[in-house]
């Protein structure tokens, strides 16, 4: 790493405080869902709950790179923290105060908190790794892959802890918690960390990078394809159509999380660009269109006479591993393509694609599976990755990949 060890303890304390947040942004998510649906909201209802956190993502990700640039890293991660503390002590209060804008306006805090989070983490590896010799993908796809298996984790902790202390007393044991990181943070977290040396104007949030944008945009269709299905439509699918109990529900989906993750962290082993090289535009494109199979093949055995149960459990496991691939992929190649000096703006535009996929994905996945059901919600996201291939042609020529 660059640097001695201060570097390392430095790494060792974004990638824990990332983790620690990825606990409880995967327990939240899974608290609500379940709670609402037991409360009797519809699936475009519980969809909507989550419209803020998504809406104020993409908000979050184009500004938070610009505020990461003036203000530090550290300062914008330490932020993010406390925003989660004080959207978890909102949803704490009386079942009668938990009406649809309160939660919405909770959703909203986590949301700009997350996000804040995740840029700061993943803008500091590339302060902290140099890119020879593939290191800087390792260490991204760790991070990256570390945090998903946690968030799977989270979605069991979620349910887990909603049938033991219940709502309230679930947000507030994971306020508590997460307060304490956030102080250890404030403590020992490097006060300079992703400072540019010259400070970036307002007018430099939009990215002037082509492969950013172009990267961006199929990033945006890839995570739109994984939530059209996942976030709303399949936990209501098992609760109310194959009628598991919700801590099934949240353990089967916090497994398949937790092996994406881990998947995802070994991406580098079987994800390479020729000769051994950095995966480029072919790579990108190549497991884009094989992953586009997945919910096609899916979609159409589910129309048949196919064991829901069979096709979702082995269908499941096809799309973790091969989405995880891309998904490890796509986030290699913003670090890499990204600038030093500033790193967190393009960063930061990189995510708030990512985050409009995830809103795009998440509505819709309310409103297609509650108008036409699942299997319409896997040829929705079908498309999406087939657009998500198609534009992944466009990234230029990447230095020492597979071109």
């Amino acid at each position: 790493m660059t640097g001695d060890r201060a570097a390392l303890r430095q790494y060792a304390l974004i990638t824990g405080n990332y983790w620690a947040f990825t606990l409880t942004d995967g327990a939240l998510r899974m608290l609500v869902v379940l709670h609402f649906h037991q409360l009797g909201y519809g699936a475009l209802q519980i969809a909507l709950l989550f419209l803020f956190y998504e809406v104020f993502g993409v908000v979050t990700n184009l500004v938070g790179g610009w505020l990461g640039a003036r203000i530090g890293l550290n300062r914008t991660m330490n932020i993010g923290l406390a925003m989660q503390v004080i959207a978890l002590s909102m949803l704490a209060v009386p079942s009668v105060w938990l009406t649809v804008p309160w939660v919405m306006a909770a959703q909203a805090l986590s949301g700009i908190a997350k996000d804040l989070n995740k840029m700061s983490a993943k803008s500091g590896i590339k302060l902290l790794v140099p890119d020879a010799g593939g290191t800087l993908y390792r260490w991204v796809a760790a991070l990256t892959g570390s945090k998903n298996a946690l968030k799977g984790v989270g979605f069991f902790l979620g349910g887990v802890l909603l049938a033991s202390l219940g709502f309230r007393g679930a947000v507030l044991a994971m306020a508590a918690a997460l307060a304490l990181v956030w102080m250890g943070s404030l403590v020992w977290l490097r006060r300079d960390l992703g400072k540019a040396r010259a400070k970036p104007k307002f007018s430099h949030l939009f990215s002037n990078s082509r492969p950013v944008n172009v990267l961006s945009a199929a990033r945006l269709f890839l995570f739109g394809a994984r939530d059209v299905w996942f976030v709303v439509a399949l936990p209501v699918f098992l609760v109310a159509v194959l009628g598991w109990d919700d801590w099934q529900a949240g353990a089967f989906l916090a497994a398949w999380v937790i092996g994406y993750g881990a998947v995802q962290a070994s991406a580098p082993r079987f994800v390479r660009g020729r000769e051994g090289h950095p995966p480029g535009r072919g790579a990108a494109f190549a497991w884009a269109a094989v992953l586009s199979l997945v919910p096609m093949l899916m979609a159409w055995q589910l129309g048949g006479d196919a064991s829901p149960h069979t096709v979702l459990m082995i269908g499941l496991g096809v799309f973790g591993v091969l989405f995880a691939a891309n998904s490890a992929l796509h986030s290699y190649l913003i670090v890499s393509y990204a600038r030093e000096d500033g790193v967190s703006l393009d960063v930061g535009f990189y995510y708030m694609a990512n985050a409009m996929g995830r809103l795009l994905g998440t509505v819709l996945s309310g409103w297609v599976y509650q108008s036409s059901g699942l299997v319409a919600c896997l040829w929705v996201s079908a498309t999406f990755v087939v657009v998500a291939a198609l534009v992944a042609l466009a990234l230029p020529a990447h230095a020492g990949s597979d071109r």
